[in-house]
């Protein structure tokens, strides 16, 4: 029998063969000092770059964490991405990050102890409410977007928060798992349809302020990819108007409340 983990770190990675051979070794020191008993998944997004030779290379070095490499040849979206590395996750608390550590990974208390202590069952980092922690920001045009979206996000679900976006969150997945099952949105709405889907089925959710800089090479285009945003928040209420999250959402509550 496998001993049971405390932690899982799920790392999105698409064309990040430049960068990730730099953050993954930050991530496994951190993690062998504060987490020994954890594990590392970069899930590889179908990168046309050498993204999952390198991770592989880099994480051969890890000592006492474990870790393992996804990697398949179509891009099919960061929010695919993501749910498939917390799906093979071990860990009694999973956490996704970004490959560029815009958020440090020694931020990672900030969201896993509280959902140890039982105080929320999905801890998420935030930028919005605590500006001072933001150390290089966004070019301008991007953070008005993003506050434009996130205000778009409130209006169109009733979710109560400030920040969606922000690629660091980590979830108790005795509970969460349905709804990382039932999630259908593979691209940049992804973070909103998990978060409406908790707060549907009425898990105690905490959004947490972070340390957090802006690094150069993000893939997103402002002018494109907002309007794609925007469609898939219009697709998540259309799909709650169908039904489509009931199972999820069902599953979730009834764990809950077991």
């Amino acid at each position: 029998m496998s001993t049971p983990l405390s932690l899982s770190i799920v790392v999105p990675a698409y064309d990040e063969a430049g960068r990730i051979g730099k953050t993954l070794p930050i991530m496994l020191e951190y993690l062998t000092r504060i987490y020994p008993e954890s594990e590392v998944i970069v899930v590889d997004e179908g990168s046309s770059d050498n993204t999952a030779e390198v991770a592989r290379q880099t994480l051969a070095a890890a000592q006492t964490v474990r870790t393992s490499v996804i990697s398949y040849r179509s891009n099919l979206g960061k929010g695919r991405a993501v749910r498939l590395g917390l799906l093979a996750s071990r860990g009694e608390v999973a956490l996704f990050s970004d490959a560029d550590l815009s958020t440090p990974i020694s931020e990672t208390p900030k969201l896993v102890e509280p959902i140890q202590r039982g105080e929320c069952d999905l801890a998420f980092g935030s930028r919005a409410l605590d500006r001072s922690l933001i150390g290089i920001h966004q070019p301008r045009r991007r953070e008005q977007s993003g506050r434009i979206f996130n205000l778009a996000v409130r209006l169109a679900t009733r979710l109560p928060f400030w920040d969606t976006q922000c690629g660091f969150k980590a979830f108790r997945m005795s509970l969460c798992r349905p709804i990382i099952e039932g999630g259908t949105i593979d691209r940049f709405g992804f973070d909103v349809e998990l978060l409406y889907l908790a707060y549907r089925a009425g898990l105690k959710l905490k959004e947490v302020p972070v340390r957090w800089d802006h690094n150069e090479g993000s893939k997103v285009n402002l002018l494109s990819d907002s309007v794609k945003m925007l469609s898939e928040i219009g697709l998540i209420r259309r799909r709650a108007r169908r039904g489509v999250y009931d199972k999820a959402v069902q599953a979730t509550r009834a764990l809950r409340d077991r």
